[in-house]
């Protein structure tokens, strides 16, 4: 019998022992109660509380989701869209978080439901639908200023689906496929529109660039045709130059060679005569006569009467009309010396 009462009691101390010890997670707060009323709240950590007069109750104080049901939203365009979000919120204060609210995840989603009516009721579907961010942020400011007194805070709210009706939606398909031939239609005629001017720019480059390679391709010629004329030119007055300084040397020599060997009048008058006739055998158009060129006649007739043989045949002419004196007047004279003529 005494044994079963050690047994007892043995058995009574255990569980007192284990509902006196807690333990305390990270993440986790512990709400501890005295006789039904708020004592502190612990941290994480082992902790002892007074059984059967104590009690703590654990707060998880990490982020958290809601999951907001679809609800029907009419838009100021009176266009019945379907709307579901969700809700990330994190517990800040344990003590409000259970003290001030009896169902927070029922007052949390029905809260964020009515503020989704409100935002998206004032939009048209359009804009709701293309709003998405400043619904999201506009949602998140009242839940979080409405929580506040819950020991909670909404971290961020987010908007999973806008569902318009079926009709809403084919109207949009339509819409959206019009607009899209528009902008195909657009980008392709700006498409040819660039491709022409481009054409045309490029056609005017390249005209640009023929008639310059044309202008350069002119100077070039004319370049060098100058410079070959004036090539041709320089050529042709060094070898005129030179021919004139050849026939100078040789006439001067050949004057020289005449001048040394003592030729006469007579041998100079030949030598004129001779260069006369090269001059008149050439292809120049204008013949230049010398100034003293009756004189020149008259000693080529002395010259040549004075090489002439005599001819018995020849009559006497008497002078200026005088008449001709017979034989027995007449004086002989004698005959002039050749070599003595040749010497001179």
């Amino acid at each position: 019998m005494i044994a079963i009462v050690i047994g007892v009691i043995a058995l009574i101390g255990i569980i007192v022992l284990v509902s006196a010890v807690k333990i305390v997670r990270p993440y986790q707060r512990g709400l501890v109660e005295r006789l039904g009323k708020y004592k502190t709240t612990e941290e994480p950590g082992l902790r002892i509380i007074i059984p059967f007069i104590e009690t703590m109750q654990l707060i998880d104080m990490r982020e958290q989701v809601v999951d907001v049901p679809p609800q029907e939203v009419i838009t100021a365009d009176n266009v019945v869209v379907s709307v579901d979000a969700v809700v990330y919120y994190e517990a800040t204060d344990p003590q409000r978080l259970v003290y001030n609210v009896a169902d927070f995840f029922t007052a949390i989603t029905k809260l964020a439901q009515t503020n989704l009516r409100n935002l998206i009721g004032d939009m048209e579907l359009d804009k709701a639908l293309t709003s998405r961010d400043t619904i999201n942020t506009q949602l998140r400011e009242v839940l979080d200023d409405a929580t506040d007194k819950w020991g909670v805070r909404v971290v961020r709210v987010e908007i999973q689906r806008i569902d318009p009706p079926p009709d809403i939606v084919s109207a949009m398909h339509a819409q959206m496929r019009a607009e899209r031939d528009r902008r195909a239609t657009v980008t392709e005629a700006k498409g040819y529109q660039e491709a022409a001017i481009a054409r045309a720019d490029g056609e005017q480059q390249a005209a640009v660039l023929s008639a310059q390679g044309r202008k350069e391709a002119a100077v070039l010629d004319a370049q060098g045709e100058s410079e070959a004329i004036q090539l041709r030119a320089q050529a042709n007055k060094l070898r005129l130059q030179l021919l004139g300084e050849g026939e100078g040397l040789a006439a001067k020599a050949r004057l020289t060679g005449i001048k040394e060997a003592g030729a006469n009048q007579e041998v100079l008058t030949v030598e004129y005569l001779q260069a006369l006739e090269r001059i008149g055998d050439g292809r120049a158009t204008k013949l230049v006569i010398p100034a003293d060129f009756s004189g020149l006649l008259g000693t080529v007739a002395a010259l040549a009467e004075t090489i002439r043989p005599d001819d018995e045949s020849d009559e006497l002419r008497p002078k200026d009309g005088l008449p001709i004196p017979a034989d027995d007047d007449r004086v002989q004279l004698p005959e002039p010396n050749r070599d003595d003529h040749r010497d001179r």
